[in-house]
């Protein structure tokens, strides 16, 4: 039946309120230059009555919520993650109503992908279910219009930096997919330090249908060569990936790619893994990497050790796949030898056993990836001394299930 005809059957097509809020702010936000998205938000938010609209970024640190500056936006001080109403929206992903005296302060998650992009404030005297759910997409436009708009800007960056960065910490973060990815089956966080220094250690990722592809590694030296080396590295990855190639033949690639720009004296230890999302099936390559550990029930309950090869660009021999039946709910915790191996001088290196009990203390909260991931790097780094004379770097996967709880947000 054609339920387009003229007549009864024919759709209601007139714009509503709400349609119409959300038309305008998209019609608008195409063409609107980055530096004016303060005045459109505001507006939008506006017209349902709300006030003082701020939107605040994570800053590279991943300890304080800094505002971005711009006309129609409140633009007070940073506000620290962990101490915040606007750090617990940020941390939970989930919208918070504070009451105070001149109404009820609203905090949304700006998520892209399950990226968590920063959160956007604003005041109501009074807030119902419809104020809710258009409050919620205005966020969901927000957060799409910084991730498409910040390739071609510097505004947001800026806002996001709370100390000078070296050169070597712009090419890695350059290079870095989001720091997160939050899907019905798979999700997955990672985290760098010293955040404005680090040279060597990077991580990608990509999901290609029902495989997640994964792969992190440490480049070796410091400073602006390890950068460098590591933006070969990724690159040749992201380049094998690409042409859907096995983990050991992207690890010739990538072994290639670095002999022969670099030569035969330099290397980057690197791991590449494959997850079936559909089954749990992990499968992996290790070239000279430390072994991730599998967190099940929220305790660490082995190390995925395996054959390992010489790392990239030393020429090894074909690595061998190592495979694991996941299940669910498992996390694999992958991290760069920067986290074992630091020491004062004269001391003994922290070591794998302390990692693992301070990640069965974290894990035991029953955080989110993205939560753990931050809350670990933080108490790593307060274990250490605050020492991170090398880059540290985790990168944490987990495997919720099989298709039955893929679901379609509405």
């Amino acid at each position: 039946m054609d339920h387009f005809c003229a007549g009864k059957d024919t759709p209601d097509r007139s714009e509503s309120f709400g349609e119409e809020l959300l038309g305008t702010l998209l019609d608008r936000a195409h063409v609107l230059p980055p530096h004016l998205i303060g005045p459109i938000v505001a507006d939008a938010v506006g017209r349902l009555g709300g006030r003082d609209v701020s939107v605040l970024l994570q800053d590279y640190g991943q300890f304080v919520l800094s505002p971005l500056r711009g006309d129609g936006l409140v633009a007070g001080n940073p506000e620290v993650i962990d101490a915040s109403d606007v750090g617990r929206a940020f941390l939970e992903g989930r919208p918070l109503e504070v009451p105070r005296e001149d109404g009820v302060r609203v905090f949304l998650p700006l998520l892209d992908g399950g990226d968590q992009v920063g959160v956007m404030a604003a005041t109501l005297d009074g807030v119902d279910d419809d104020d809710r759910r258009l409050l919620r997409r205005i966020a969901s436009v927000v957060a799409d219009m910084l991730v498409t708009k910040h390739n071609y800007t510097d505004l947001f960056f800026l806002s996001r930096r709370r100390q000078p960065m070296s050169v070597a910490a712009e090419i890695q973060w350059s290079l870095l997919p989001p720091l997160a990815m939050v899907m019905p089956r798979v999700s997955v966080a990672g985290i760098l330090e010293p955040a404005y220094n680090v040279a060597g250690d990077s991580f990608d990722y990509a999901l290609n249908g029902d495989v997640l592809h994964v792969a992190m590694i440490d480049a070796m030296g410091h400073g602006l060569s390890a950068a460098v080396m590591a933006t070969v590295a990724i690159g040749a990855y992201r380049h094998a990936r690409r042409i859907s190639i096995g983990l050991p033949e992207i690890y010739s690639f990538m072994d290639r790619a670095v002999a022969d720009q670099f030569g035969p004296d330099h290397f980057v230890t690197a791991q590449m893994m494959r997850l079936d999302t559909a089954t749990g099936r992990l499968q992996w390559v290790n070239a000279g990497h430390p072994a991730p550990m599998l967190v099940r029930g929220h305790r660490v309950v082995r190390r995925l050790s395996g054959p390992t090869t010489l790392p990239v660009g030393f020429g090894g021999e074909e690595p061998v796949v190592s495979e694991l039946a996941l299940e669910r709910g498992d996390r694999v915790l992958c991290f760069t030898d920067g986290l074992i191996e630091e020491h004062e001088i004269g001391e003994q290196p922290f070591g794998e056993e302390q990692l693992i009990d301070w990640v069965n203390r974290v894990a035991g909260t029953g955080m989110g990836t993205r939560a753990m991931t931050r809350s670990l790097s933080n108490v790593l780094k307060e274990a250490r001394g605050g020492l991170t004379t090398d880059d540290s770097t985790l990168f944490l996967i987990e495997w919720a299930g099989p298709p039955e709880t893929d679901h379609i947000p509405r």
